[in-house]
Formats: C-alpha cells, sequence, structure tokens
C-alpha cells in the first residue's frame, strides 16, 4: 500500500527523476535519508521500474508516430504473437485488447515509406496476422509516460515543472 508520503515522492520523480533526495526532502519537509530509503522501498516492490530520459522523437529521427490495430487467428497457449511484435525495433507498446482487434501497437518510423516496409515485410508477413489497420497521427496534443496518481492532501502542485 502507497501512502501520501510515497504518492507526493513518486508525483515527483514523475516530473523530474533527476530531483536530488535533498530537494525532494525539502520540497516534502523531511530527511534525504527518509526520501531515499523510500525510495529504495518503492524499487525493490517493483513500483519504480526505473528512469529513463525522455527524447524528441522527430529529432532523433523517429518523427513519424502511428498506431497499428492488428487482427490474428488465435493461437492456443499464450501470447507469441505479442512478444514478437514486441521485439520489432520501431515498436513502443504492444496492448492485447478487446474487440474485433487483438493488439493495439503503437510505433515510431522515420517516414512513411519505412511505415509501409514495416507493415508489409515485418507486421504483414507472421503467420498469425490476418488483417492490420493502421492510424498515422498528424499531431499529438499530449503525450506522457507518467502514470496518473490518486490526489493527496499535500499535493505539491498541478503545475507542470
Amino acid at each position: 500500500m502507497l501512502d501520501e508520503r510515497d504518492l507526493q515522492i513518486l508525483d515527483l520523480l514523475q516530473r523530474d527523476a533527476r530531483t536530488s533526495n535533498a530537494e525532494l526532502g525539502r520540497t516534502l519537509g523531511i530527511a534525504p535519508s527518509a526520501v531515499l530509503e523510500r525510495i529504495r522501498k518503492l524499487e525493490r516492490r517493483g513500483v519504480i521500474r526505473g528512469y529513463a530520459a525522455r527524447l524528441d522523437p522527430a529529432l532523433v529521427g523517429s518523427g513519424l508516430l502511428a498506431y497499428i490495430f492488428v487482427q490474428a487467428d488465435e493461437q492456443p497457449g499464450g501470447d507469441d504473437l505479442g512478444e514478437r511484435l514486441a521485439g520489432l525495433h520501431e515498436v513502443q507498446e504492444v496492448h492485447h485488447v478487446a474487440g474485433e482487434d487483438c493488439y493495439l501497437v503503437k510505433v515510431r518510423c522515420a517516414s512513411t515509406e519505412e511505415l509501409g516496409r514495416l507493415l508489409k515485410e515485418r507486421v504483414g508477413v507472421l503467420p498469425e496476422v490476418r488483417r492490420t489497420r493502421t492510424t498515422v497521427v498528424l499531431g499529438t496534443i499530449r503525450e506522457s509516460g507518467d502514470v496518473p496518481l490518486p490526489a493527496v492532501a499535500g499535493e505539491v502542485s498541478d503545475e507542470p515543472v
């Protein structure tokens, strides 16, 4: 169970994972050692799964964002297709979904040509794949990797840092 202080720490780390324990402690009114202890517990429990830099996809050659809806034949014994889709270089996310589609796959490519090759040469050739439908994103209003946290009484701020 996460208490209010854990949620506050998680909120601040989601905003900026480089925030020092000393700064977190000052913001929350607790000792840096207490912050460190809580963070280590959250890491051990798997609540914090890692730390990463957020890159600008366009500046690193992956400016085209698309979602691929995959219909597939049912395969006995597991999610092998989902794992193979997840292993493709351009794939950021794979979700097993309900409805007429089996998977929703988020991909980033350099161009529509690259997306076309991915669909034709790497996704479409998988034996279980019956059909794909692709939506190309024209513009992004909001994209965040942050997990929504329950509101806490001592919430630091709703304003982005």
